[in-house]
């Protein structure tokens, strides 16, 4: 009898040839790049120099929530009255709720203007560090209770924190050592040792001490950053 001889067909997978109907060959895939993982803002805590200059817009947060351009009380009794009118400056506080674009504090003739773009507890802390700047350095100020003819550095540093909700009862230079978050926040620094204590919000120094600060005035005022920090304990609010 008479048999057929038949070849059994290779497998493509045996010879690395391609099943029919498919391409000879698939292209290897491509590689993806990596990514860069997003830039997390911080503010800076040390400068090379102690210009405070600022010649940007500033703007004023009024009663009712509005936003307006900012008229120093001086030049808005000006206006005032040379129309006749009364001043608008007249019925805010002494020390506005000022603004700036961006997301660094800027000084803004002895105050501190807060950012538009950082969170809110960061701008409450900078207003109410501005209700106590110019007034003396008293030690203990500020410690038997929030409201102080006089206010010493950890005093000082108390006062800010407890004007965003982010403080109870005041603390000494020692407590804040501890306190909070370890290192550098993001908008917030607070520097101490057993014998002082200030802060950095959004890239300008609340601070007691005149060190690295040509004015060389005394007690609570916002003045440059430092060119270093050495010697202090470093902690932050928790997210901020």
């Amino acid at each position: 009898m008479f048999l057929a001889s038949f070849a059994t067909p290779a497998l493509a997978g045996e010879t690395g040839g391609a099943a029919p109907g498919e391409p000879a060959s698939s292209p290897a895939p491509t590689a993806t790049p990596p990514v860069a993982p997003p830039r997390i803002h911080t503010a800076p805590v040390t400068a090379r120099s102690s210009n405070l200059a600022y010649r940007g817009p500033v703007y004023q947060k009024t009663a009712t929530g509005a936003i307006v351009p900012y008229v120093p009380p001086a030049l808005a009794s000006r206006l005032g009255a040379a129309t006749g009118g009364s001043p608008v400056a007249a019925a805010v506080i002494s020390k506005p709720e000022l603004l700036v674009p961006g997301s660094t504090a800027r000084y803004v003739a002895g105050l501190a203007a807060a950012p538009m773009s950082v969170p809110a507890a960061v701008q409450q802390m900078i207003w109410a560090g501005n209700q106590i700047i110019g007034l003396p350095y008293i030690f203990g100020g500020g410690h038997a209770s929030f409201s102080s003819p006089g206010y010493d550095c950890s005093g000082t540093v108390s006062f800010a924190l407890h004007g965003a909700a982010l403080l109870a009862t005041p603390e000494d230079s020692s407590e804040f050592m501890a306190w909070g978050s370890h290192g550098v926040g993001r908008w917030v620094a607070i520097f101490s040792n057993p014998g002082h204590a200030y802060m950095t919000v959004a890239g300008l120094r609340l601070d007691t001490s005149a060190a690295d600060d040509p004015s060389n005035q005394q007690g609570p005022r916002w003045r440059p950053l430092r060119t270093g920090n050495t010697g202090y304990a470093v902690r932050h609010p928790l997210g901020l």
